[in-house]
């Protein structure tokens, strides 16, 4: 579980839109490739930056369906989206989705599914509630593209195996296909798009990781608050000289519901 204070809360609103993270959700985007009065479903909508997008592209004769868990992320969501009277939220998960059968275009999910632990339940779900010929697009890093120069290669380990504890499979868009395909999806595409940062950005992806990386490890006890505060120390001095570099890789797996 990631806890969020003030400051951290507020780098990752101006993070979201970043050129790095706008990026990332523009391989969704175009992955769902939304078109007028589609009815789309955004699986885990968080702070509705996705939604707000489709809920433009879709039209007022459309309609988007955001369905997220926690009120604390559908509040600034809905606020968001209070000019798109065809934007709604739902509390709910991708286990168990409010959402009536075969009603739902096309389904699209960013960041999620890297977080379950029953990827085939969820599979069933999002087959379920769509339409004959519906596309489904699920949008994540897989996290073995992670690439991040360090003079301490075996501190930067523990620091990624620590933040490997936050979620329950780091390379969904590999393990992924074949669940889809068990559950009935034919699966139509893989796209990727690489996020790269050689200068530690204020509001790129890399300070982001940073910043929950390090909270994540001290907070439960992985990683000493010293030597996560060294590894955070050794990337802001080796931007400071020129000499940082990052990269990671986000996959949009794109699938069909046969019929149509």
């Amino acid at each position: 579980m990631l806890n969020f204070d003030e400051e951290t809360a507020r780098l990752l609103e101006i993070a979201y839109q970043g050129s790095d993270i706008v990026l990332r959700r523009m391989l969704s985007f175009d992955a769902v490739s939304p078109r007028p009065s589609e009815t789309i479903l955004d699986i885990g909508s968080g702070n509705g930056l996705l939604s707000v997008e489709l809920a433009r592209a879709v039209g007022p004769n459309g309609r988007i369906i955001g369905v997220d868990p926690s009120a604390e992320m559908r509040k600034p969501a809905m606020e968001r989206c209070a000019d798109f009277d065809w934007v709604s939220f739902r509390e709910g998960s991708a286990y168990a989705l409010p959402i009536e059968d075969a009603s739902m275009d096309k389904a699209v999910s960013v960041q999620v599914f890297e977080y379950l632990d029953d990827l085939e339940k969820a599979a069933s779900e999002a087959f379920r509630v769509l339409k004959p010929g519906g596309r489904l697009v699920v949008s994540d890093i897989h996290f073995d593209s992670l690439v991040w120069h360090t003079e301490d290669q075996a501190r930067m380990d523990r620091m990624v195996a620590a933040w490997d504890g936050h979620f329950a499979e780091r390379r969904i868009p590999a393990v992924l296909p074949p669940v889809l395909s068990d559950a009935g999806f034919e699966i139509q595409d893989i796209r990727p798009v690489t996020i790269t940062d050689h200068v530690l950005k204020p509001d790129g992806l890399a300070i982001v990781m940073l910043t929950l990386m390090e909270n994540f490890a001290t907070r439960h006890g992985i990683v000493g608050k010293a030597e996560a505060a060294a590894w955070r120390k050794e990337q802001e001095d080796l931007a400071a000289s020129g000499r940082f570099f990052f990269s990671i890789s986000q996959f949009a797996v794109i699938a069909r519901k046969p019929g149509i």
